[in-house]
This record gives C-alpha cells, structure tokens and sequence, in this order.
C-alpha cells in the first residue's frame, strides 16, 4: 500500500483506476463506499485486502493497459476465490480524470472536517505514545502541554497548543469528541476533569491514573462542586486502559485507549465511514 498522501497520489501524472465498493451484502472485509485507486505500479489504500483485492487490482490494471472495458465485478467471497466470509461485493471502476480527482479531493477535504476530534492533554511519554497511535485513524488530533519542550517529535498531521492554562482549552473540544487527560501534575489533571465533565456531549473523558487517583478526585471534586449539581463520575474513565492488561509501558497504555476511544465514539455515533462516490451514472 502506498505512503503518499490521496493528493499525491492525484496529482502524479500516471493513469489510475478508482476502486470503489460499490455495496457489500453478507459478511465482507469494508463497507459500502470504501475505495481505493491503482495505477500501473502503485496502490493507495485499501478495499480489504486478501485474494478479492487481488482480483480487483488485476481487472484495474487489465483496464489501463486497455484488455478490458468492463467497469464492475461482481464477487463472491467463498472458497472458489479462498476466501470464506460468505459475503458479496459490488466492486465499481472508474478511470481517475480531472473530475473524479477533483470529487476525490473535496471528499477528503469534507472528510477531514468531520473527523472526530480528540485532544490530549500532556506530551509526556504517554500523549506522545497517544498521538502516534492515534495518527493513523481518521481522527483530529490536538495535543495541548504548558511545556515548551516538551511539544517536539509529534507525528505529522498533529496540532500542538503551548497554554498555561489548559483547562480553558476543553471549550475548543469539538461536540462528540474526546479528552484524554495525561499531564505530568495530578492538580492540573484534577482542573481540566472538571471542566470536561461540564461537558456532556464529549464522548469520552479519560484519566491517566490509579484507583486511589480517582477516590482523590471524586473527594475533590465534590469539596470544589459544593452546592452545585452533582458531577456524573461515570462519564470519567480514571484509569484509563482498563484493568485487565497489566502493563504500563506507554505504547501498551495508548493502544488499549484507543481502544476505547473508538468504542465512544461508536457508541456516540460519530461518523467514522463516508457513504459510496457513486460517480458511475
């Protein structure tokens, strides 16, 4: 699969066939409006991998070279291709002119206005083991440390924020997105929990911390929250990670977060898949 970017890929110069699925009934390995785009030596993405992808790349390339013309395939994942999913797939091909990359474009573009947003807060060892986790799903990611120094080697793609005051930057948090809270001081994490909380519509408030952390701050917060409504604790996943793996190397802790953030936002809704192109007529 290639590394460049959708625009790169455009913008060469070589022919390329756009790979789309064009629907998928039964069990099949990606949804409906999944695509990918092949040229004569190079692949972007993926429509699923294993031996229908093969085909598809196939019948791609046979089209560039001009052996065929046929612009569908219509495939059955069953042990006559070795695949035994049992699904099916409308595969639909398009030769990539200025229009389809053009569509292709502003699809990307309004794709990553969409994306779930997930901010971070500290670039210790752990948000900086979060972001490049996170940096490979089709998520925004904003990574906030009042630490100059420490806002260095984060994946492309990311936005750092240098603020003294953190917290205030939960406001910025898009409705439906996520804070993770692992900064370096527990009375800041405490600060930026609370506004969170404040909340509802984010769809995942975590803490780095223990089970003691979150007695802490459950006292905490009530003693600061006096006379005011009730805070709902549940909505705080303090620790994060859950329990189950014991290991706090960093790469471990963000794997297993990410985990979790992607079951919120399941939960919440928030759009991960883009609906078919739909170019054919």
């Amino acid at each position: 699969m290639s590394d460049i970017s959708l625009t790169a890929f455009l913008d060469r110069p070589d022919p390329a066939i756009l790979i789309e699925i064009e629907s998928a009934k039964g069990s099949s390995p990606r949804e409906a409006g999944t695509f990918m785009l092949v040229s004569k030596d190079r692949i972007w993405q993926t429509i699923g991998g294993g031996q229908f992808e093969y085909m598809a790349i196939d019948h791609a390339r046979a089209m560039l070279s001009g052996k065929t013309a046929a612009d569908s395939m219509d495939i059955p994942l069953g042990p006559e291709i070795g695949q035994c999913c049992g699904g099916r797939t409308l595969l639909r091909f398009t030769p990539v002119n200025e229009a389809v990359a053009t569509r292709l474009k502003q699809r990307l573009a309004q794709e990553n206005r969409e994306q779930p947003s997930v901010f971070i807060f500290g670039a210790g060892h752990v948000g900086k083991a979060l972001a490049s986790a996170l940096c490979l799903l089709p998520v925004s990611i904003t990574v906030i440390e009042t630490r100059k120094s420490e806002l260095h080697d984060l994946p492309d793609g990311v936005t750092p924020h240098l603020s003294a005051m953190p917290e205030a930057m939960v406001t910025s948090i898009p409705s439906g997105g996520a804070a993770i809270i692992v900064t370096h001081d527990h009375a800041l994490d405490f600060m930026i929990a609370r506004q969170a909380l404040a909340r509802p519509e984010l769809s995942y408030i975590g803490m780095i911390g223990s089970k003691t952390k979150r007695a802490t701050f459950a006292h905490w917060i009530e003693r600061e929250n006096e006379g005011e409504a009730p805070v709902d604790l549940a909505r705080l996943t303090l620790p994060i990670g859950g329990s189950e793996v014991k290991d706090k190397r960093p790469a471990i802790i963000a794997a297993l977060v990410v985990a979790e953030v992607l079951h919120a936002f399941h939960r919440s809704a928030v759009p991960v898949e883009s609906p078919p192109l739909a170019f054919h007529p």
